[in-house]
């Protein structure tokens, strides 16, 4: 394949993926922790601060990928650090998992999808061949 066409491809993947930060982010920054199942109302402050507080840094993290997506090959640091987030974001879902339990349905999808799914997590984790332009 050329690199033309593998570049248009991983442009089309990444702003595919950006839909989910970009729209969760921007669901919990409007909606707050309100919208979770099982809380009371009103929910607490701290809670309500704390929860659109992330929800923004996942909408900051969406913007920061669909800003990688024009001349993608030159944004490789970038990239793969944002996909470091990613897979941070993850394995501490993954502490969660172990001492609280399964989440609701939404958030097991989300996991798994997010953060071994994404062109950027493979990116971080030094998956491109040597000697790729891309890799810089």
């Amino acid at each position: 394949m050329k690199l033309e066409t593998e570049k248009r491809l991983l442009q089309a993947c990444v702003a595919l993926a950006c839909f989910v930060p970009l729209s969760a982010g921007s669901w919990g920054v409007l909606d707050s922790a309100a919208g979770i199942r099982g809380l009371d109302s009103p929910v607490p402050a701290d809670l309500d601060s704390h929860y659109r507080y992330l929800s923004g840094l996942l909408l900051g993290i969406g913007i920061a990928f669909a800003a990688c997506i024009p001349n993608i090959e030159r944004k490789g640091l970038l990239f793969r650090a944002l996909g470091l987030i990613v897979v941070v974001g993850g394995l501490s879902r993954l502490v969660s998992l172990i001492e609280v339990g399964t989440p609701s349905t939404g958030h097991q999808f989300g996991p798994p999808n997010l953060k071994f799914g994404d062109p950027s997590t493979w990116s971080a984790a030094g998956c491109s061949s040597p000697g790729d332009p891309r890799k810089a």
